[in-house]
């Protein structure tokens, strides 16, 4: 009877099985943990702060953390838990706009590249010649050419991140234009936009995701090493990077002032990568495991 049951009942669908395995994988449920409470900060920065960010207080100069400042001012007098709710809240956005931006750059220069093989060879070695530098070198050289400014500062980072993510796609796009699928669509007629986008992007999408998370929080990281050396988001807007170089100078004398950034980078990147982890360990069928 059991069996006669288990027959009966219809097929699950993928996308509850998909959200069953998330929330089964302990990485995953920690990464959106973490940067659920980040953004939820990030979020709410205009309610919850207890001071301006951006106003100083002369009497309040380098105040410890205590019952008034919960985590200290820096040498303007500046709340540095205010600073930082904000900050997140800025580093968060260019982390999200580099990585959607990413996304759909690289998953048009990866699938075209890996689908057309008259075009493979020259849009993979301009892709080449980008990623002959280092990502943050390059970051840096164009954000310094274009000025400090939050729409410089997504487009140099999503330039350097782009090539790598169009890599991803393209390995993806290799493999799946040689499917018995793909030459059924062909042989049928189907278009070439079609197969790119009904077969061989979807196929993508796995590998793709999980190099997303990544793209996300390196922005993060690579956002605070533009702010600190002075070619991100002009002062004093507050973002992580800007206020742990307001406060490196005063490192022995004020430590607060760069712990907490310091911190919150800690918490945003780990939890992006802990979610990437998680999605990768989901959607890898090599290491999925089955649901209890």
């Amino acid at each position: 009877m059991s069996a006669l049951a288990a027959a009966a009942r219809p097929p699950s669908r993928p996308w509850r099985e998909l959200a069953a395995r998330l929330r089964a994988n302990p990485s995953f449920m920690l990464g959106a943990a973490l940067l659920a409470a980040m953004a939820a900060l990030a979020i709410s920065a205009d309610w919850l702060a207890p001071f301006d960010p951006l106003r100083g207080s002369a009497r309040a100069r380098m105040t410890a953390p205590g019952a008034t400042y919960w985590l200290g001012t820096d040498h303007f007098g500046r709340d540095i838990l205010s600073r930082v709710m904000h900050g997140a809240r800025l580093s968060l956005l260019i982390g999200l706009a580099v990585m959607i931006v990413t996304g759909l750059a690289g998953t048009a220069i990866g699938a075209v590249a890996g689908y057309f093989r008259a075009l493979d060879g020259p849009i993979m070695r301009l892709m080449d010649a980008f990623m002959a530098f280092p990502p943050i070198i390059l970051a840096i050289a164009i954000s310094a050419t274009l000025g400090g400014s939050v729409t410089n500062v997504i487009i140099a980072l999503s330039i350097a991140a782009t090539p790598h993510t169009a890599r991803v796609v393209r390995a993806a796009a290799l493999v799946a234009r040689e499917m018995d699928y793909v030459e059924a669509a062909r042989a049928i007629g189907a278009s070439h936009a079609r197969i790119l986008v009904r077969h061989v992007l979807a196929n993508s999408l796995a590998p793709l995701i999980v190099r997303l998370t990544y793209v996300f929080a390196i922005a993060i990281l690579n956002e605070a090493v533009l702010s600190y050396i002075g070619v991100g988001p002009p002062p004093p807007t507050p973002t992580f990077g800007a206020i742990i170089a307001n406060g490196r100078d005063f490192i022995l004398e004020a430590p607060w002032i760069t712990l907490a950034p310091g911190l919150a980078i800690v918490v945003s990147v780990l939890g992006l990568n802990l979610m990437g982890d998680g999605l990768r360990d989901v959607l890898d069928p090599r290491l999925r495991t089955p649901l209890r």
